[in-house]
């Protein structure tokens, strides 16, 4: 069995977190990593190999953290206004368990993290990451409308993506997220969901 590494990435990771939320994405150059984490700089460059991998990695662990969650929330519904409202529920799990994650992703894209911006490796990571949410707005579209079209899919991010974000950047920076939102947001998408059931696809193109 390998030992354990003496400098856990995940420390290494909630220090260059926090050095972004707290003073912006140049304050987490590798020195400052190094100080803010006790991982020497070496240590660093072997890991990640330079001041974009341990930013990238620091933000793709918290997306990767909250699809986690929503996709497995979406699995466990076969029903299509089921399934977008335990997606939306989900979200906000992901946002009151995790709020340093929820706030990384809210306020930050991954370019404006980095030196260079994201280059052809990062995007098809991101691509493939992304890959299974997107099917499952495809199945809800396809299971409402009856088609997964540009405009239905559209639809169902507005319930399923755009109400859950909206509320979780609205409190980003709370002690914590309103307990109404546990009623509230589920019951908004519920509604727009069902509304998209009894409509059937949308009029025009």
């Amino acid at each position: 069995m390998a030992p354990p590494r003496k400098h856990d990435t995940d420390v290494i990771l909630d220090a260059t977190r926090t050095l972004v939320l707290t003073d912006g994405p140049r304050a987490a150059s590798v020195a400052a990593i190094a100080e803010a984490s006790g991982a020497p700089v070496g240590t660093l460059y072997h890991r990640f190999g330079n001041r974009n991998g341990v930013l990238t990695a620091a933000w793709l662990r918290a997306l990767e953290r909250f699809q986690r969650g929503v996709l497995a929330a979406a699995d466990e519904h076969p029903d299509p206004v089921e399934a977008g409202v335990a997606m939306v529920s989900a979200a906000l799990v992901f946002g009151r368990e995790l709020p340093d994650d929820a706030r990384l992703l809210l306020n930050l894209r991954v370019s404006d993290l980095l030196d260079g911006g994201p280059d052809d490796d990062l995007r098809a990571r991101l691509s493939t990451m992304n890959a299974p949410l997107i099917d499952h707005l495809r199945r809800l579209a396809t299971a409402l409308f009856g088609r997964a079209g540009d405009r239905e899919i559209d639809a169902i991010s507005r319930a399923v993506v755009d109400l859950p974000y909206a509320a979780l950047r609205r409190h980003a920076h709370a002690p914590t997220l309103p307990t109404w939102l546990n009623i509230d947001l589920p019951a908004a998408a519920r509604t727009l969901l069902t509304s998209y059931q009894q409509d059937g696809a949308p009029n025009g193109t």
